[in-house]
């Protein structure tokens, strides 16, 4: 969607602060022992409690409120039995609604004692969004946003998982248009003033390929390597992007 009023932005910006403040909420439980199926629990119930309802659910019927990804998990992992562990990456991906506007944003917490190769991944996640972020501007070419995203993924010697990629957002969870991560010559589609997207490098520590899990939900990578994933919904400006889920 493009937001065209202050009223637009503003509820627009309700909920991305839920969204936002419901991700900070979930971290400070990330502790070695809670299961995955007990953050869930912690964020569905803060959402609730502003009044917003889960969007994974609402659109897809996904078995969970939130997304809680470990390790070699990337996305969409649903909430269960699971335990984390020392050392685990955990990726939190929520995505809500509340008043007819969507939001979503993504967080990669390190539980200690990390690995080298994990703490440097989780730094080069957000290094990515930095840099794709820069780009993000009305009037700049959509690819640019990508290419400089995976510039920077591939400086610090990771992988940029091209199956995967940020959307358009606004009036329900995965509007056009696709939000790669890496250059891609064909799309020559440029930004637009109030412009709503979620940008979201989604990274890993081996190859590029992933596979779906067998419960036709959890997205890992293909060869077992660590993942990371860092998102925010954005409106495009002229200048830097408003970045709506950022508490």
């Amino acid at each position: 969607m493009s937001i065209e009023t202050p009223e637009e932005l503003a509820a627009l910006s309700r909920i991305g602060r839920v969204v936002g403040l419901t991700i900070e909420r979930v971290k400070e439980e990330v502790r070695p022992g809670v299961t995955t199926a007990e953050l869930d629990a912690v964020g569905e119930a803060f959402l609730a409690k502003q009044g917003a309802t889960p969007a994974p659910r609402q659109v897809y019927g996904f078995p969970g409120a939130i997304m809680i990804s470990v390790n070699d998990e990337v996305v969409h992992t649903v909430p269960g039995p699971r335990r984390i562990a020392p050392g685990d990456l955990v990726k939190i991906d929520i995505t809500a609604s509340l008043d007819g506007f969507f939001a979503d944003a993504a967080a990669t917490v390190i539980v200690p004692p990390a690995s080298p190769t994990a703490r440097r991944l989780a730094s080069c996640v957000h290094a990515a969004f930095a840099e794709g972020a820069r780009a993000a501007r009305a009037g700049a070419p959509l690819n640019e946003v990508g290419r400089r995203v995976e510039a920077e993924v591939r400086r610090r010697g990771f992988t940029v998982l091209r199956e995967l990629h940020g959307h358009g957002i606004g009036r329900t969870i995965h509007e056009a248009p696709a939000v790669a991560n890496y250059y891609d010559p064909l799309k020559r589609e440029r930004l637009i003033e109030g412009q709503v997207l979620t940008l979201e490098p989604l990274i890993s520590a081996g190859g590029g390929k992933t596979v779906m899990a067998s419960d036709r939900w959890t997205i890992r990578t293909l060869d077992g390597s660590l993942a990371a994933h860092h998102e925010h919904t954005m409106v495009i400006t002229r200048g830097r992007p408003i970045l709506v889920t950022q508490v």
